[in-house]
Parts: C-alpha cells; structure tokens; sequence
C-alpha cells in the first residue's frame, strides 16, 4: 500500500524553501508519494462549475501564486532520492501532444523512474480558452489522443501517428522513460473518467467529494469499483490489470464526523476513523490514499505531516 501527502502547487507554501522542506521531510517520514496539481492560468470571471465543492466554486480563486506542474515535479524530483511524484492530475489538453510526452520521459529520466501520470480532461473552459488550449467541448477525445500520442513516443523505436490533431513519423525519441510503462491513473469520477480508466488506465483515482458522483461512503465505493471492472471487461481488458488509487483533500479532524443515508461519510472524524477508512477501503482493494495535509504555515503543515505518521500511517502498515 501506499500512501502520499500533497506538495504546495499554489498558495503561500510555494517557495523554493518550503517546497523542499515539504518535499524532503515527506520522504523522511516515509510517505511514498507526493502529489502536485494543475493550473496554468486562472481567470478572474469562471461560469464553469468546480466538481468538487457544492457551491461549484473554485476555491482558491484565480489570485492566488501558481507554479507550473511539471516544472515543480522536477524541481521536487531534483531535491528528492527515493519519493515518488504523483501529477494529480494533469490536465491533459492544456500542453501539446508531443512536448508533453519529452517532458514527462525526461522527468521519469531524470528521476530514475520516479513519475505517476494522474490524468483528467479538465473542467474550467476559461482556462482552456484563456491559454489557448484545444476546444474545450472536444477535451475527452483530445485527451485520449495525447495519451495514445505519449505511448507511442515513449515505447516505438520509430514511432508514428496519425491522429486527427496529431500526425508524425520519420522521427526518432530518445531517451524513452525509465519505467515501461509510466503508471497512469486517470481521475474522476463521471461515466466518461471510469471508461478512459476501462480503455487504458493503470488505476482509477476519484475523490470521495465529488457532489455529482460522489464516493464518499463504502457502500457507494463499491458501486463504482464494481462498475468499472465491468466497464473494463467489456473493454477487452482483466479487471485486476486496474488498481485502485483515492485521494482525500483534508486531513483528520478537518470535517467532523458525518454520515450519508445512514452510513458514515469517508475520511471525517478523527485519525482513528481514518484508519479505519483506510483499512476498509485496502479491503476493497485500494492500494494507494494520499491526503492533503496543509496547516496555515510551513511549521503547522510539517506538524500535520508528522502527527499524521505517527496517528495513521504507523496503524495502518
């Protein structure tokens, strides 16, 4: 099992200093991931509705300091030895095809084989607008095409494509990545998520809070795991070849204890009840959980980390 806390991408914590002593003392501690999020460019006036909160609103906003994703991973990749690094997740269109493939086999290069690619389609069309990405209604198919894109690059000796937004051949793509393949976990929860996790993902990766497909209790985790592994035998494919991931936003004690239609409500309450999400979930057969972890400061974001050690990852391994 593995377990992973979140690396600052925007916000206070983002400067050179914190972000190492994050990222270091994560590894120190023996978490065995962290996860680093996705946005270019926010802008100021968003009708797109946020999935993940239930007023449907995006909530650090558009002001606030960001760092691009795949730069703070190599960054983190740089001052790290054994830590792996999740992109939760990127945001598939918003970089073309083939400079997304070189950069994601130079930072599994450089790493020595350290990346998970989480993956998503995107849900703010004023951000694809605002950085020129492709047409946002068009997000799934572009999505699935770039990822075919990467997989070629990074395993043909002579790779090829023709693609209806990328075409290539006569070219060559060294150095492939050192992992064959990088994991990809694809992230959401809509029909259109699960069926790219089906065709091609190496594990699912939802959040518990997503209002219109929520999966924030057992019973409804359940459902959706088993949804997917028919989904993915209908897609020509083994179930048991597609993990399980889930991802947490909080950390104990940061939403009291809650229950949904009578059944307790997913990573609420106490380090006691999260580990015992955790436990019932690896049951189910989840076998990674990361958590976001961040206190007002550098210091209290560090006290989360250890307390957290100590109070749930210490019970749960």
């Amino acid at each position: 099992m593995q377990i992973g806390c979140s690396a600052p991408s925007s916000g206070p914590l983002i400067g050179p200093d914190s972000l190492v002593r994050i990222a270091t003392e994560a590894e120190m501690l023996g978490f065995d991931y962290v996860t680093v999020s996705d946005h270019v460019m926010i802008p100021t006036s968003i009708a797109s509705r946020y999935p993940y909160s239930d007023s449907g609103e995006f909530p650090s906003g558009a002001a606030a300091a960001r760092l691009e994703q795949l730069t703070a991973a190599t960054f983190i990749a740089a001052v790290t030895s054994k830590l792996r690094i999740v992109t939760s997740v990127m945001v598939v269109p918003h970089r073309p095809a083939v400079l997304t493939a070189k950069i994601l086999a130079t930072l599994d290069f450089l790493s020595k084989g350290r990346i998970t690619l989480g993956i998503g389609a995107g849900w703010c069309e004023e951000e694809f607008i605002a950085i020129g990405a492709p047409p946002f209604a068009e997000r799934g198919v572009v999505t699935d095409e770039w990822m075919m894109v990467c997989k070629e690059l990074w395993t043909a000796d002579e790779p090829k494509f023709d693609g209806k937004y990328v075409q290539f051949k006569d070219v060559l793509f060294p150095p492939k990545p050192v992992q064959q393949p990088i994991p990809i976990w694809v992230g959401g929860e809509s029909g259109p998520a699960m069926r790219r996790t089906a065709r091609y993902g190496d594990a699912w990766y939802p959040i518990g809070t997503n209002p219109q497909f929520p999966m924030d209790t057992l019973n409804r985790f359940k459902v959706g795991a088993a949804k997917l592994a028919a989904m993915t035998e209908k897609a020509g494919r083994d179930p048991k070849a597609v993990g399980l991931a889930y991802r947490v936003s909080s950390n104990p004690e940061a939403q009291p204890k809650g229950t949904v239609d009578g059944e307790r409500k997913l990573f609420t309450g106490s380090a006691a009840d999260f580990v015992g999400d955790i436990k019932a979930l690896r049951d189910v057969g989840v076998t990674a959980f990361d958590f976001g972890l961040f206190g007002p400061s550098l210091d209290a974001t560090v006290d989360n980390m250890r307390r957290f050690r100590d109070e749930v990852i210490a019970k749960v391994r």
